[in-house]
């Protein structure tokens, strides 16, 4: 069973997935708002993958022996400048989600919690792949400019993206 510390560091990290999911589909309506339904069905793969990482903590902690806590989360940001924006903002917050998840491994490390820091490596690989994909976004926006026509086609490939296997407890 995790010790109080990391069960109290999983529930924030819970709190901060479930935060994620309600800022990537918040991102999801601004997209459709904007008229770009790829970006934002992109977007909502994004919030259910996040949902699932919740879920995948939620369920460790369970299973685990332990009792997970749920937290309010902050409502996300509703208004956005640009496709660029939305997709600088969501890397900004996958780099505060990795960050998150490094701080609570380390302390799994510091308390001997060897179960929840393998555990926490599938986070970790996971995170790379995050900050990756959303990095490709970016560089292909960027190339694009001002360019709609590029626009569009980056948002009919977006809209082709579909949900991906989470594994054990993801939902």
């Amino acid at each position: 069973m995790p010790t109080t510390s990391v069960e109290k560091a999983i529930d924030d990290q819970i709190a901060k997935e479930f935060f994620a999911s309600h800022l990537y589909l918040s991102m999801a309506a601004w997209f459709e708002d904007q008229s770009l339904p790829g970006f934002a069905s992109w977007m909502r793969v994004q919030s259910e993958e996040e949902r699932g990482h919740a879920m995948r903590l939620f369920n460790y902690v369970i299973e685990a022996g332990g009792r997970a806590r749920l937290q309010a989360i902050d409502a996300p940001a509703i208004d956005f400048e640009s496709p660029l924006q939305v997709m600088q903002e969501s890397l900004k917050h996958e780099q505060k989600v990795t960050a998150s998840i490094r701080k609570l491994y380390e302390l799994a490390d510091k308390e001997k919690d060897y179960a929840t820091q393998l555990h926490l490596q599938w986070f970790i690989s996971e995170q790379q792949e995050e900050e990756k994909n959303v990095g490709d976004v970016i560089a292909r926006l960027k190339l694009a400019g001002d360019n709609k026509v590029a626009l569009l086609l980056i948002d009919g490939e977006l809209g082709g993206r579909g949900p991906e296997e989470e594994g054990e407890g993801g939902e």
